[in-house]
C-alpha cells in the first residue's frame, strides 16, 4: 500500500526549509533543472516568512550547479489565478532584494522561478513548460549573442543565461504516467504519493521525511486545518468562476484585473520600486501608475 504524503507546499513551509532536509528540494531542482543542484542557503526575503495566507507557498534559495553557477532558486506551490504578471514581479523583486546599492550591474543574481500550479495557466495542453528571454532580429531573424568580452565579464555563454527563467508546471494536465524520474517528481507533487519502483533524486527522503503518519497530533490538526482550507479555497474558486464564466462577466473580470494591478503598484512602491519598472510589470503607463498612487495621496512623484 503506498502511503499518503504531507503535501508539497505545507513541506514548503514547514519542512523543507530546514538544512537536515535540503536533499529533497536539491533533488526535485536536480531533476527539473537536468543538473546537480546544491542548496547553499535558505535567503531572508518577505517571501521565506511565516504567514497564515496559505497562498504564499513560497520559498527563495541560493544554490550552486554543476557548472559551479550561484542562482537563485524561488519556489512557489500556487492556486492563484492573477499569476503570470505575479512571477513576473516576484523575480524582478528578488533581484532587487539581493542587489546591494552599491554593486555594478554586472551582479545581478541569475533568477530561476519555479511555479507548481493547481489551475490552468492559459491554453496548453504539456505540463512543464520552461521561459526565456532571447532577442530575435526584426528583419534577419537571427538571435543576439554576447560578445567574447561580455562573455567574459558575465561568465555565461547567453544573453538567456542572464534573464530570469520560468517554470510552470501545471499538475492538472499531469497525465499520472511517470516516463522518467521527472515526471516521478511531478506524479509525488499532484498524488502526495511515491510509488515503490520510483527512483529520481530527493524521493527516498521525501518518502521518509514527509509521511504523514510521523506527525505528532499536534502537527496533523494543522495539516489537516490546511488541507481543509485548501479544498474550501477550491471549492469557491470553482464556483465563482465557473458562474462568472457561465454568465458572461467580462466587465466584472476585468475590474477584478485591474485592481489587482493597483494593488502590485501599491505595493512595490511600497518596496521602493522605480515607476518605469513598476509600470513595465503591470503594463501599464507611468501616467496611470501615478494617478493610482496619487488617489492613495501619495504625492511628491
Amino acid at each position: 500500500m503506498v502511503r499518503k504524503l504531507i503535501s508539497f507546499d505545507w513541506a514548503i513551509k514547514k519542512i523543507l526549509r530546514s538544512k537536515a532536509h535540503f536533499g529533497i528540494l536539491e533533488g526535485f531542482l536536480s531533476e527539473l533543472l537536468f543538473t546537480d543542484i546544491r542548496i547553499l542557503e535558505i535567503l531572508e526575503s518577505e517571501g521565506n516568512q511565516e504567514t497564515q495566507d496559505n497562498k504564499f507557498n513560497r520559498v527563495d534559495i541560493k544554490v550552486t550547479d554543476s557548472n559551479e553557477r550561484i542562482i537563485i532558486i524561488e519556489v512557489q506551490y500556487s492556486r492563484e489565478l492573477d499569476y503570470l504578471q505575479r512571477i513576473l514581479y516576484a523575480s524582478a523583486k528578488v533581484i532587487v532584494e539581493h542587489l546591494s546599492k552599491s554593486a555594478a550591474y554586472a551582479d545581478v543574481s541569475k533568477v530561476i522561478s519555479v511555479n507548481i500550479l493547481h489551475f490552468d495557466l492559459g491554453r496548453g495542453d504539456d505540463y512543464i513548460y520552461h521561459g526565456t528571454t532571447r532577442f530575435i532580429g526584426l528583419h534577419n531573424q537571427t538571435e543576439l549573442e554576447l560578445s567574447q568580452e561580455q562573455k567574459n565579464l558575465y561568465t555565461t555563454e547567453t544573453i538567456a543565461d542572464l534573464y530570469p527563467e520560468y517554470y510552470l508546471i501545471e499538475l492538472r494536465n499531469f497525465n499520472d504516467i511517470a516516463r522518467d524520474t521527472l515526471d516521478e517528481w511531478i506524479y509525488f507533487l499532484k498524488n502526495e504519493e511515491i510509488k515503490t519502483d520510483f527512483s529520481a533524486k530527493g524521493l527516498e527522503e521525501a518518502k521518509e521525511t514527509l509521511d504523514v503518519l510521523k506527525m505528532n497530533p499536534e502537527e496533523r490538526l494543522a495539516y489537516e486545518r490546511h488541507q481543509e482550507q485548501l479544498h474550501y479555497e477550491a471549492s469557491m474558486y470553482e464556483s465563482t468562476y465557473v458562474l462568472g464564466k457561465m454568465e458572461g462577466r467580462e466587465e466584472g473580470r476585468e475590474e477584478g484585473v485591474y485592481e489587482n494591478k493597483r494593488q502590485t503598484v501599491l505595493l512595490a512602491h511600497q518596496q521602493g520600486m522605480a515607476i518605469d519598472m513598476i509600470a513595465s510589470i503591470v503594463q501599464l503607463s507611468q501616467h496611470e501608475i501615478k494617478n493610482i498612487l496619487h488617489e492613495e495621496g501619495i504625492t511628491g512623484l
